[in-house]
């Protein structure tokens, strides 16, 4: 009864039979007045409160001025309930004063009070959700349920008595190594925490990095098409350059001999690429970005994908179709040359979102991941989105109790404090999935202002795709699911690799970019001016980390190390995260990789 209260006078029939004569509004029946005094009461609302309240009732509903019971039960139904639902009720005099909405206090309290009413309600049949509470037995006060997003940031929650997923918490083969690449001396993994003063960062110069937000949704058709037509020059010079090519001809002219012409791999309809649908799309210069149908039929080996950049030879007799005869393929880009002396052995742990099951919201699998970091205090900690996942189920529909951006700090700052004892360094890199933050890519990085001030050193939050330098040795991060994206439209005829992922790695080094698929995938939103300007490689990445729903693996890709670390969780289970040592050696002449060892290792 706060609104009563503070209105300082007492609920009474004369008192709201006054409140509503001043709005022309009458009982109709003996029983209105006292159901009036019944529903201040039960609702906490003084006689001005509830006048006003009715008032705005009967006019949207166009109900008149005479009151009904009939007409009171659908206004408590309609109205009263759902101000209840929204606005903080003074507790019992044990709890004190009215609950915060965000206060995890009140999150508590409400989910005491629910105990304690389930508790005396006869469950349906066949339901087991509330089998273990009853007033004998009754439940630990503290026991939130899985619904709860702030059950991770409680203490308890780092207890054995809180285990919102089952069939996360009975998994086996904790701690197995799936994965291996290069030799680790050693059964353990051990990094040096915050030793040595060092710090990662952005690799070239600012303006080639994406550092804060950008406006989107404003990109023309034309727009697109430019950034299209730069990629195809660009590239075209260096498959130029690399093969010792002629100029290009133009794909609209016949040719009775075998010409060479530069485009962009295309369909020629809205399904999927096969050998019969493909396409090629002239440059501008040569072409005037026409198209003609490819015929593959002479090639023994290929492996194509729609926006993928290649140099054609072959023959256009009709000038309506190519019988294509050679494909030249991309070039890498070369490594990068740092000039400082080679530092010490660093340890980096990668790991890939969503942090918890889908059957919970509880951060149970995040929470083991802080243990693992407490344990082997890794140099170096990356952590992919996406953080609050809108895939999760309870995302989709709805059912939190508190907004996703403060869920998300919530996680933010149980990493930051989490971590602070191992000194390790830690990389925010976000995902399209995180429901809290832009979906678009390139993704501009998170925004955290509540950091701590001792805490700036050692966060950093990044974009994605970001090109990391640590100690001279350059990581190429993306949280994007490229690897899935790209293998849903490669085709390929091949007696040679046959492994998908090594196709689609080496494709995305040849082509000089972090997501070289257009159309792009229906889950991307690709804003293609900063696209241009942020999702380029600038240089071929020592390490590659590419998180997919598709398997893990490390593998060695033209000299990179590509690592699909998987992500943490796997539906109702536990996932896999990644742990890379990195040793870059001072040696004259050839490159040797800085990635000395990896693992995937299971949560």
């Amino acid at each position: 009864m706060a609104d009563a209260e503070a209105e300082g006078e007492a609920v009474s029939a004369e008192a709201v039979l006054r409140e509503l004569a001043l709005f022309e509004l009458r009982c109709r029946g003996e029983d209105v007045p006292a159901r009036l005094v019944e529903l201040c009461l039960t609702h906490g609302l003084g006689p001005v409160a509830l006048a006003n309240e009715l008032l705005a009732f009967v006019t949207s509903k166009d109900l008149g001025t005479q009151l009904s019971a009939d007409g009171l039960d659908a206004f408590e139904h309609e109205v009263l309930a759902k101000r209840s639902s929204r606005v903080s009720r003074k507790r019992d005099n044990r709890y004190g004063g009215l609950h915060d909405v965000h206060s995890l206090q009140e999150l508590l309290d409400e989910e005491e009070e629910e105990d304690l009413l389930d508790a005396y309600t006869t469950p349906s049949k066949g339901s087991q959700k509330r089998s273990n509470s009853t007033p004998e037995t009754p439940r630990p006060k503290r026991t939130l349920s899985s619904r709860s997003p702030y059950a991770l940031f409680s203490p308890n929650s780092f207890s054995p008595s809180v285990t919102p997923s089952q069939k996360y918490t009975a998994r086996g083969s904790r701690g197995e190594v799936v994965a291996s690449f290069g030799s680790v001396q050693g059964p353990s993994w051990s990094g040096g925490g915050g030793a040595g003063g060092w710090t990662p960062k952005l690799f070239g110069p600012p303006e080639e990095n994406l550092t804060k937000n950008y406006k989107f949704m404003f990109q023309k058709a034309l727009d697109v098409r430019e950034v299209l037509s730069w990629r195809i020059e660009e590239l075209g010079d260096a498959l130029k350059s690399r093969h010792h090519l002629e100029d290009f001809a133009s794909v609209l002219l016949p040719a009775q001999e075998a010409v060479t012409v530069l485009g962009q791999i295309g369909c020629d309809s809205n399904g999927k690429l096969n050998a019969k649908s493909v396409v090629l799309e002239g440059d501008r210069e040569h072409s005037s970005g026409g198209q003609i149908p490819l015929d593959l039929s002479e090639l023994k080996e290929y492996s194509l994908f729609p926006g993928q950049i290649v140099a054609l030879e072959g023959t256009n007799s009709s000038g309506k179709r190519l019988v294509v005869s050679k494909l030249y393929e991309g070039v890498p880009l070369p490594f990068h040359a740092p000039t400082e002396p080679a530092p010490e052995r660093r340890m980096v742990l990668v790991a890939c979102g969503p942090y918890t099951t889908s059957d919970s919201v509880a951060y149970d699998p995040l929470a083991d991941l802080i243990d693992v970091i407490g344990r082997d205090r890794p140099d170096l900690c990356v952590l992919f989105g996406p953080f609050v996942d809108a895939k999760h189920e309870q995302v989709e529909n709805c059912r939190l109790l508190v907004p996703f951006g403060d869920i998300f700090k919530l996680c933010v700052k149980m990493i930051i404090d989490g971590t602070r004892s191992a000194g390790s360094r830690l990389v925010f890199v976000p995902s399209s999935r995180d429901v809290h933050h832009d979906s678009v890519y390139p993704q501009p990085p998170f925004l955290y202002p509540d950091l701590p001030k001792d805490d700036k050193s050692r966060v950093h939050f990044v974009s994605d795709p970001c090109t990391l330098d640590v100690d001279g040795v350059v990581l190429g991060l993306t949280s994007t699911d490229v690897l899935f994206h790209m293998g849903a439209e490669e085709i390929s005829s091949s007696s040679g690799i046959s492994d998908r992922f090594t196709r689609i790695l080496k494709h995305i080094l040849t082509q000089r970019s972090y997501y070289p698929l257009y159309p792009p995938s229906e889950e991307l939103n690709v804003d293609y001016e900063n696209f241009y300007s942020y999702a380029s490689l600038p240089v071929t990445p020592d390490v590659l980390v590419t998180p997919s729903e598709l398997r893990y693996f490390v593998k060695d890709v033209l000299g990179c190390v590509c690592v699909n670390p998987g992500r943490l969780t796997k539906g109702q289970v536990g996932g896999t995260y990644g742990r890379l040592y990195l040793q870059r050696e001072s040696v004259a002449g050839e490159r040797k990789s800085p990635c000395v060892a990896a693992q995937i290792v299971k949560i």
